[in-house]
């Protein structure tokens, strides 16, 4: 990731974990043992895919402060941005997207983007909301071939309360970016035989408490 000298930077996810995930107990009844019901007393911070999400890819963290505040313009309730630093927002008319799910009938906010990103050949990345953390605003998510397009990819995003008003600061994570391989696929259906594996798999998970899926099937991922 090439950019511009910041106090602040893109780290891998596994370094912003969540202070909500960092508190929750591992545990509904404190320690490592059945519910006594015959079930796991295992929380979602026990959860491998959470984790997986999580920590997959790299944040981009917000570079200024945002200010959102609901003005009248030209006669117009129209939301207001104002930022502390760069040249942080741009816009999209709505007209642009008139159907999608999660228009607000405001214009569109799009974050711009100081980092450029730059991967491997036959690699791309996935841009999304980042994963199980908490945020005033969601991205819309997208996809871009980042090994032959190394610009500045920019982010249009919605506030999801329409009526919100304050401050988002500076360093709440902006974009989680993965990048992936792109490979060519074609789905199937299984038949009886795809479904009794499916059964012995799930016959197996079955016959544990704890951490079943982490000791079983799980292969850990790395984000440097």
């Amino acid at each position: 990731m090439i950019g511009f000298p910041a106090e602040i930077t893109p780290i891998p996810a596994i370094k912003e974990i969540p202070q909500w995930y960092k508190d929750t107990d591992s545990y509904t009844i404190g320690i490592k043992k059945p519910n006594g019901n015959a079930h796991t007393s295992a929380t979602i911070k026990k959860c491998i895919p959470v984790l997986d999400a999580m920590t997959a890819g790299y944040i981009l963290p917000l570079p200024a402060d945002i200010y959102v505040s609901i003005k009248e313009v030209d006669g117009v309730v129209t939301q207001w941005f104002e930022w502390a630093n760069f040249d942080l927002i741009a816009f999209h008319p709505v007209e642009q997207a008139p159907l999608h799910p999660e228009r607000k009938n405001y214009p569109f906010a799009k974050f711009n983007n100081p980092w450029s990103i730059k991967t491997p050949q036959g690699y791309s990345c996935l841009f999304v909301q980042p994963f199980h953390r908490g945020a005033p605003f969601t991205i819309l998510p997208g996809i871009v071939d980042t090994d032959t397009y190394s610009a500045q990819v920019n982010f249009p995003m919605v506030i999801n309360d329409p009526n919100f008003e304050g401050l988002i600061p500076k360093g709440i994570p902006m974009v989680q970016v993965i990048p992936f391989k792109r490979e060519s696929w074609v789905m199937g259906l299984g038949d009886n035989e795809e479904l009794a594996k499916a059964t012995m798999v799930k016959n197996l998970l079955s016959s544990k408490f704890f951490d079943r899926y982490k000791n079983m099937f799980w292969h850990k991922k790395s984000f440097k």
